[in-house]
């Protein structure tokens, strides 16, 4: 059994127990310390720098994390810097590339530049290297100094994975020599193989639909693996661009690293895809995982977070074991680049290599450029002054991506042909932000930076399957952001001050009516408070009154699909697709493709009339540039509202 290390102790066969700095480790003759350090889902941040809100950022950035790079080198007598994938689509510095400069035969795609200035041995491919094309992907990988390898897609299928025709080759066996404890040198075979999620099959068919398929990663790790070790691997790494999920082994899985580590013959398995980190608390509960000692089932593991916001460290203390190498010791963990303070302002942890930010400074300032002027226009102007009150073109923009979208994902799927509504809340809406926190883009042109005004999280879309009964139970935690008002009095404080701007989701695709005079049925944190309370009235579909009992689609994002604000409908247990795309992309891939945007609010929900009688709101003083036009309602200014907000008066 491979002896467990903690981050401050190395167990190594019969030696005992000896301290570890933690940069350095005593290894005997006939043990060889070998460091595995891992990126994942780099997705082309190679700057500290957030090309949305356009400004540098601490917590990304491939050019920091090299720094730790650069130091573990110094410390380590062998190391070896590997990439799990997803390293060449995710920021606005990839669609520049792929949409605006393009990748002829000989350019360096800047990942790829920076990549290969780090010094990497060997990479996999993540689900978002085909985002772009597979012309476009091949291109990209013949400017690399490194192996990209791919077990499970397949120009060819054969009858089983070893007759297949890969698209890149299945795996690689890394010839290198090693130095042991006594300073002697010995030569050993490192094999490495790479799989990616087999859903990139349905998330872009449009580009691998004939040209490739993709098979199992469970099942091609168990055909290649024994090969591996008849053509002399010494050890085994898995590069598993799929994230720590089920132990139960399923078809098709796409976060199958748990049960991939149990196959024979991996010795270590580096994970990603989910922008997590392991070892961390997150996996506590995860059968098959030891969160504490960073293995799965007994083996080592990482995670690298994700954007190189840290970098995922294996250490393996290899043992001479009669003509071959094995595993008798190793420890894991996964470092930062930043860290969060109390106060939850950000510190950097390393400064960035030089180097590496030269080594892109030309795309970096053509990037710059891109994301600052136009990608398409909006005939309409998009502000979030009256989201709280009123459908509005802020929310809508996104609900109109989100369908977009998921249609397109759904095809070919079991739930292809159910209606898709789309749920959107607002996030710039004053409240703690301030007067001057609200979208505001003018009509004309939109640039990519403007997006983060639309959507400021980097959420990833979700679609969840539900019922027209759980569409009203979901509208109904969403009315939860009005007070109850009473009717015939006058000038009643409308919106509820502890209820986040960001839970008042508007569901695109139904028509409805809030009714002001009943109570909320759920607290501000989604308790339930008045079970037999009902505000949404008039839901209709298709101009027919909602059926509790038909099915749709809603289009959301991760973290309301997961049970964040717990919505019914919206608990982790009905989702139906989870997008590999953030809403973000999906907004700036929408006006790319369609160059004009249409964003006017539809009026599809309003409040129901309540004659009498009327309520106040406050909003930034900008919003009365938009009062006369707001579809659904009538807006009166009310005066000034505190701390420089402005008051608005709705009659009901």
């Amino acid at each position: 059994m491979p002896i467990q290390l903690d981050r401050r102790s190395f167990l190594a066969g019969s030696a005992g127990l000896i301290a570890l700095h933690p940069f350095s480790v005593q290894a005997a003759a006939n043990q060889v310390h070998l460091r595995l350090m891992e990126t994942t889902d780099l997705h082309v941040h190679v700057f500290p720098y957030d090309y949305y809100a356009d400004k540098p950022r601490d917590t990304v950035g491939l050019a920091r994390t090299a720094s730790i790079v650069k130091d573990i080198r110094a410390e380590a007598t062998n190391s070896l810097l590997l990439d799990n994938g997803d390293f060449l689509q995710g920021n606005p510095m990839g669609d520049y590339i792929a949409y605006e400069r393009g990748m002829k035969e000989g350019d360096s795609h800047p990942v790829i530049t920076a990549m290969n200035t780090v010094g990497f041995d060997a990479s996999t491919l993540g689900n978002h290297e085909f985002n772009y094309g597979l012309d476009f992907l091949m291109k990209s990988l013949s400017g690399a100094s490194f192996p990209v390898v791919c077990a499970n897609i397949a120009k060819q299928t054969g009858a089983t994975p070893r007759d297949d025709t890969t698209l890149l080759p299945p795996y690689v066996l890394l010839e290198r020599s090693l130095t042991d404890g006594a300073g002697n040198s010995h030569p050993i075979k490192i094999g490495l193989i790479g799989f990616v999620p087999p859903q990139v099959m349905n998330w872009d068919r449009r580009h691998l639909e004939g040209n490739v398929q993709a098979r199992d990663i469970l099942e091609t790790a168990r055909a290649y693996v024994p090969e591996m070790k008849e053509k002399g691997a010494d050890i085994i790494i898995a590069l598993s661009h799929s994230g720590i999920g089920s132990a139960d082994e399923a078809e098709g899985m796409e976060n199958a690293s748990v049960p991939l580590a149990a196959v024979e013959g991996i010795d270590a398995i580096m994970t990603g895809h989910s922008h997590l980190v392991f070892p961390s608390s997150k996996y506590a509960d995860f059968a098959g995982v030891d969160a504490d000692k960073g293995t799965i089932h007994g083996k080592p593991a990482t995670m690298g977070g994700y954007w190189g916001s840290h970098l995922g460290l294996i250490d393996l203390m290899l043992e001479r074991d009669g003509s071959g190498w094995r595993v008798a010791g190793h420890a894991s963990e996964a470092r930062p680049i930043s860290k969060r303070n109390e106060d939850r302002s950000v510190s950097a942890l390393v400064d960035s290599q030089q180097s590496v930010l030269d080594s892109v400074q030309a795309d970096h300032d053509a990037t710059l450029a891109y994301v600052r002027r136009a990608v398409g226009k909006t005939d309409a102007p998009l502000h979030s002054y009256f989201a709280l009150v009123a459908d509005d073109p802020s929310v809508q923009i996104v609900s109109i991506a989100q369908t977009w979208y998921i249609g397109q994902m759904l095809k070919g799927t079991e739930h292809e042909g159910l209606p898709i509504l789309s749920a959107a809340a607002p996030f710039k809406a004053g409240g703690r932000g301030g007067p001057e926190y609200y979208t505001d883009v003018p009509k004309g042109d939109v640039a990519i930076k403007n997006v983060a005004d639309l959507y400021l999280y980097p959420n990833t879309v979700r679609a969840v399957r539900v019922t027209g009964q759980q569409v009203k139970d979901w509208l109904e935690r969403s009315a939860g952001m009005f007070n109850q008002v009473e009717p015939g009095k006058a000038d009643q404080v409308l919106l509820n001050p502890s209820f986040p701007s960001y839970n008042f989701d508007v569901i695109d695709g139904v028509t409805y009516k809030i009714d002001l005079s009943q109570p909320s049925r759920f607290g501000t944190k989604g308790e339930v408070i008045n079970a037999e309370a009902s505000r949404i009235t008039g839901l209709q579909f298709n101009g027919q009154p909602m059926d509790m009992a038909a099915e749709f689609i809603i289009a959301t994002n991760n973290y309301r699909a997961s049970g964040g604000g717990s919505f019914p409908g919206a608990m982790g247990d009905t989702i139906v697709f989870e997008g590999p795309d953030t809403n973000r992309d999906v907004i700036v891939r929408y006006i790319v493709e369609k160059g004009t945007i249409s964003p006017r609010a539809d009026a599809n929900w309003s409040f129901a009339p309540l004659p009498g009688t009327s309520v106040l709101f406050d909003t930034g003083p900008k919003a009365a540039d938009y009062a006369d036009a707001v579809p659904g309602v009538t807006i009166t200014p009310a005066g000034d509202g505190p701390d420089g907000f402005a008051r608005f008066r709705i009659d009901l």
